[in-house]
This record gives C-alpha cells, sequence and structure tokens, in this order.
C-alpha cells in the first residue's frame, strides 16, 4: 500500500505550502510530493522580468510586480487543476496580497490608486467561486527564535544582510493573514513538532494530519457534513 491510499489522500489533491520566509516551505513541498509521487509547483524567480528593477527602486515597481504575480499564480493555479491535480505548490497566491502587497501600500511603497487597482483585480480573479482553490493549505509557524535560526543556518547572503526587524515585521504580518485566512481549509504545523530533514520518517505524522483535513474537507464540500 502506498502513502496516499495509507492516508486517504485522493490522487488529484492540490496542496499549498505557506508560511514566512525560512520556514521550510520548499522542504516540505518536496518531501510532500516523494512521499505522495505528486508534482511540485515552485515559483519562477529566474524569469521574472520585475525583480531586478523591484529591487533597485521599491516605490516605482512595486505594483508591477505584484500584478506580474498575481498573473503568474493564477496561470499556474489553474494549469494545476487541468492537469488532474496531484501537485504540492510552494507558496500561494494569497500571500501576494494579503501580505506583500499591503505591506507596499503601508510602507508607501504603492500607492493608494495602484493598491486599490490590484487589491481590485485579486478579488475579481481569485475571490470567487470559479477560481480553482487548493483542497488544503498547509500553513508552516514557529517561534521567532526558530525561524531566524534557520534563515541563519542555510546561509544566504541577501538573507544575511537583512535586518532583523524586517523579519520581525513579516513574521507579525504572516501571523495576522493566517488568523483571517478562509479563503480553504487551513493546516497549521509547528515547525518544531516535526524534522525532515534529519527524520524522514516525521513526513508520516504530516501525512495523517493532511489525509484527514482533506477527506473532512471534501465532505464538507459535498454537503456530508454540516
Amino acid at each position: 500500500m502506498n502513502k496516499r491510499e495509507r492516508y486517504n489522500i485522493p490522487h488529484d489533491s492540490i496542496i499549498t505550502i505557506a508560511g514566512t520566509v525560512g520556514v521550510g516551505k520548499s522542504t516540505l513541498t518536496n518531501s510532500l510530493a516523494n512521499a505522495l509521487n505528486f508534482k511540485t509547483s515552485f515559483e519562477k524567480v529566474d524569469t521574472n522580468p520585475y525583480l531586478d528593477k523591484f529591487y533597485a527602486d521599491f516605490e516605482r515597481w512595486s505594483f508591477h510586480l505584484q500584478i506580474y504575480f498575481l498573473a503568474e499564480r493564477f496561470k499556474e493555479q489553474k494549469r494545476m487543476f487541468e492537469y488532474g491535480g496531484g501537485f504540492i505548490q510552494d507558496r500561494s497566491i494569497y500571500e501576494d496580497t494579503g501580505i506583500f502587497a499591503k505591506m507596499h501600500y503601508e510602507k508607501g511603497t504603492m500607492n493608494a490608486v495602484d493598491y486599490e487597482t490590484y487589491t481590485s483585480l485579486f478579488e475579481a480573479m481569485v475571490m470567487t467561486p470559479y477560481f480553482p482553490h487548493p483542497d488544503l493549505l498547509i500553513y508552516l509557524e514557529g517561534s521567532f527564535d526558530d525561524i531566524i535560526g534557520r534563515i541563519r543556518e542555510r546561509g544566504r547572503p541577501m538573507e544575511q544582510q537583512t535586518p532583523l526587524s524586517y523579519w520581525e515585521e513579516m513574521f507579525h504580518r504572516y501571523d495576522n493573514w493566517i488568523n483571517s485566512f478562509n479563503a480553504c481549509p487551513v493546516l497549521r504545523l509547528n515547525i518544531a513538532d516535526y524534522d525532515l530533514v534529519h527524520d524522514e520518517t516525521s513526513i508520516d505524522y504530516i501525512l495523517e494530519k493532511v489525509g484527514h483535513f482533506i477527506q473532512q474537507s471534501r465532505k464538507w464540500k459535498s454537503g456530508q457534513l454540516t
């Protein structure tokens, strides 16, 4: 019996992983995909035509960057469903508007007109019954100290040069966002409760929870739960 059958996870499931930088999204994405024989969906950073310009001038390019992300994530979400599911997705379409675009607006690096245009477009494209929302969003959380420890451990130069205050702000913005998120079912996982790097069997702990959540979600959608 394979792990999909053992934990009652449908072969056409689409599972999205969300959480702040350094929390382990990519590691969990790969581990779940390997365990379930699913495909992965990662953000395509190398082909983004706005990223370098954005880092050089936040105020001028923040709107362009967010529109680009919205279009690319929308197309990717559509592609996964048209393919027939069976995907683990690293980062969700919902984080862009709930965290990053909102942050630019509040910090003054996106003006009010652009922010209103962006959020209106997001609502029209994504927050409708016609948009193919994932079966489950897994939100990775942990203490601020644990997350900072992981960022330092992986040692990416740009992240090491980023002020601690920025990571703290992102930590709180993610916490506020997930507490009001309701676009699809959410499974919250604390990174202190498993260790995929040093204990591969800890994926079973996660798969058991995933299977339960997806089954409950599908029963609710079909009217078997009220």
